[in-house]
C-alpha cells in the first residue's frame, strides 16, 4: 500500500516524536516478556499514524526481538541460546580477581548473559501505518531476559506523521 502526503506545505501532516518507557520486573533467566500490547498502547497515546516505532532495551543483558509467541518455539530459542553461551562455562568477565572495570557492589557472575546478548539485538524498529504496527500474523515484540530476575527499562520512541 502506497501512502502519499499532499504536496502543499500547509496540507502536510505534522511530524511528531513521542517517547516513553516501559518499566517491568523480570522473573527469571530466559524469560520472554511480550511487550506488544504495551507498545501498542503507547502508539495510541502518541497519535502518530504513519512512521516508525523503535523499541530499545537499556541493558546489555537483555534483548528486544520480534518472533512468534509459541511456547515450544520459545523453549527452542532458550535451548539454542544456552548452547551458544552456556551458564556453566567459564567467563573472564566473571573472574572478579582480575576484572577491574564496571564493577558494582554485589556484582554477580553473568558473563553468559552478555555473550548471549551478542547474538541478539538491543532494539527493533517496526513500521506504523494508519496507527497500526505492521507485524505479521504471528509476530510479537519481546524483551528477552538473559540474566536473572530484575528490574528492566525499555525505551519506546515513535516518529512520524499524525
Amino acid at each position: 500500500m502506497l501512502i502519499s502526503f499532499p504536496t502543499k506545505q500547509t496540507e502536510r501532516p505534522a511530524f511528531q516524536t513521542f517517547h516513553d518507557f516501559i518499566r517491568l520486573q523480570s522473573r527469571a533467566c530466559f524469560q520472554f516478556i511480550d511487550l506488544t500490547d504495551e507498545v501498542r498502547a503507547r502508539i495510541l497515546a502518541s497519535g502518530i499514524k504513519h512512521g516508525i516505532v523503535n523499541i530499545q532495551t537499556q541493558h546489555t543483558t537483555a534483548a528486544v526481538v520480534v518472533n512468534e509467541h509459541e511456547p515450544l518455539l520459545l523453549d527452542d530459542l532458550k535451548r539454542t541460546l544456552e548452547r551458544l553461551a552456556p551458564r556453566s562455562a567459564n567467563y573472564r568477565h566473571d573472574d572478579f580477581e582480575i576484572r577491574t572495570v564496571n564493577l558494582t557492589p554485589g556484582e554477580r557472575a553473568n558473563g553468559h548473559a552478555h555473550c548471549k546478548g551478542l547474538f541478539l539485538r538491543s532494539s527493533e524498529i517496526v513500521n506504523l501505518v494508519n496507527g497500526e504496527m505492521q507485524l505479521g500474523a504471528w509476530q510479537r515484540i519481546f524483551l528477552v531476559e538473559l540474566d536473572c530476575a530484575r528490574e528492566r527499562t525499555v525505551s519506546v520512541m515513535m516518529m512520524g506523521a499524525t
